[in-house]
């Protein structure tokens, strides 16, 4: 369901809704959670990992934007949840009217960058103990 919150289109979803998935097109569209939370999930290893869990006030979609990619993972409403759109223009000329939104964004993405590296040695690390263990 759509809304506008003042100027700022929103999209609702119930607890386990899918918002988007793995490999979809991102339509231009990044979200900030306005209400409830929302699960980052991501295939790995033939199995679905949560990566991390968004609340109020925080971004999901704008990786593939940047990218301009298809979606990086999959976004599950955790309960309730409002989204912010956020057109890929107005995130863009948010990003380069405000040095401090830019930094935190920088931010950000570099801690989730080395969230999955971290992901990544414990992964290699389990195959490695799986090998030594045949």
């Amino acid at each position: 369901m759509s809304r506008p919150i003042g100027e700022v289109p929103t999209r609702t979803f119930q607890p386990g809704d899918v918002i988007f998935r793995e490999g979809d097109d991102a339509k231009g569209e990044a979200f900030m959670v306005h209400v409830g939370r929302v699960d980052i999930r991501k295939q790995s290893g033939g199995e679905e990992r949560l990566l991390r869990t968004l609340a109020k006030g925080e971004l999901l979609g704008q990786i593939a934007l940047f990218r301009n990619a298809p979606r990086s993972a999959t976004a599950i409403a955790a309960d309730a949840v409002t989204l912010m759109v956020i057109p890929a223009n107005r995130l863009d000329h948010l990003v380069r009217a405000n040095p401090a939104l830019a930094i935190a964004l920088i931010r950000d993405l570099a801690a989730n960058l080395v969230a999955a590296e971290d992901r990544l040695r414990e992964v290699e690390e389990k195959q490695r103990k799986k090998q030594e263990e045949k």
